[in-house]
C-alpha cells in the first residue's frame, strides 16, 4: 500500500491566492493559477517558512527581500506574459519571482548582482525541476545585451529612473514594469515600447530596495 503525499502549505497557498491576490483585483487566470502552484516557502529562509503566505515582504540575506505575494502577482500580470515570450528579470533574489515567470514564459533570463543570492535562488529553482531560465551575476541596469529583445523586462528593484539601455532591450510592444521613485517610496511603473515611443502607467506605492548599478542608485 503506497502513502499518498500531502502538501502541508496547499490551503495556505490557496488562501494567500484567494484573499491577497484576487480579493485585490488580480484576474488573470494563468497568474492565478501559477501562484497556487509555485511553493512559495521554498524561497525562505527556514526560519521565515511559517510567514512564507502571509500577506508581507520578508528578509533576505544581504539587506535584500521577498516581495509581498500581491506585489508579485500585480508586477507578474501588468507584464501581460504569453506562453512564446521572452522575460528578463532584473534581480534574481530568492527565485520566487523568476519561478512564476519561467511557469508562464518560454524563456526567463534573470540577473543577480549578489552571487551568493542567485546561487542559492538556482539550487532552489533546480530542485522544482524548473529549467527554462539562464542566469547572470552583474550589474542588471545594463541589462543582457546578446540576448536582447526581449518581450517584457521586470525589475524588483527601485530606480530613480526607468533605465534606458533596459528600455532599448525591448520589442516593439514590450513592457518594462519598474518601480521607479526615490530611495525610500516608489511607484509601480509599466512602460510599453511603440513605434510612437514610450507609454508610461502608474500602477500603485510601493517600497523596494534599491536598484544598484550604472543606470541606478550608487553603491
Amino acid at each position: 500500500m503506497s502513502m499518498q503525499w500531502t502538501d502541508p502549505f496547499e490551503k495556505d497557498r490557496r488562501r494567500m491566492v484567494e484573499e491577497q491576490i484576487r480579493a485585490r483585483g488580480i484576474l488573470d487566470g494563468r497568474v492565478l493559477a501559477v501562484m497556487e502552484r509555485v511553493p512559495r516557502e521554498r524561497f525562505v529562509p527556514p526560519a521565515g517558512q511559517i510567514f512564507a503566505y502571509a500577506d508581507q515582504a520578508l528578509a533576505l540575506p544581504a539587506g535584500q527581500s521577498i516581495s509581498q505575494p500581491f506585489v508579485v502577482a500585480a508586477m507578474t500580470e501588468a507584464l501581460a506574459i504569453q506562453p512564446q515570450h521572452r522575460i528578463l528579470e532584473i534581480g534574481t533574489g530568492s527565485g520566487y519571482q523568476t519561478a512564476i515567470l519561467a511557469e508562464l514564459a518560454a524563456e526567463v533570463y534573470t540577473i543577480e548582482r549578489i552571487e551568493p543570492l542567485q546561487r542559492t535562488a538556482r539550487e532552489v529553482l533546480a530542485m522544482l525541476g524548473i529549467l527554462n531560465v539562464s542566469y547572470r551575476t552583474g550589474d542588471g541596469t545594463l541589462g543582457w545585451p546578446e540576448a536582447a529583445p526581449f518581450d517584457g523586462i521586470i525589475v524588483t528593484a527601485a530606480a530613480p529612473d526607468a533605465p534606458r539601455t533596459l528600455l532599448n532591450q525591448l520589442v516593439d510592444g514590450g513592457r518594462l514594469v519598474i518601480p521607479v521613485g526615490g530611495e525610500t517610496e516608489q511607484t509601480l511603473m509599466v512602460i510599453e515600447r511603440t513605434g510612437a515611443g514610450l507609454h508610461q502607467t502608474p500602477q500603485f506605492p510601493c517600497r523596494f530596495v534599491k536598484l544598484i548599478g550604472e543606470e541606478g542608485w550608487a553603491d
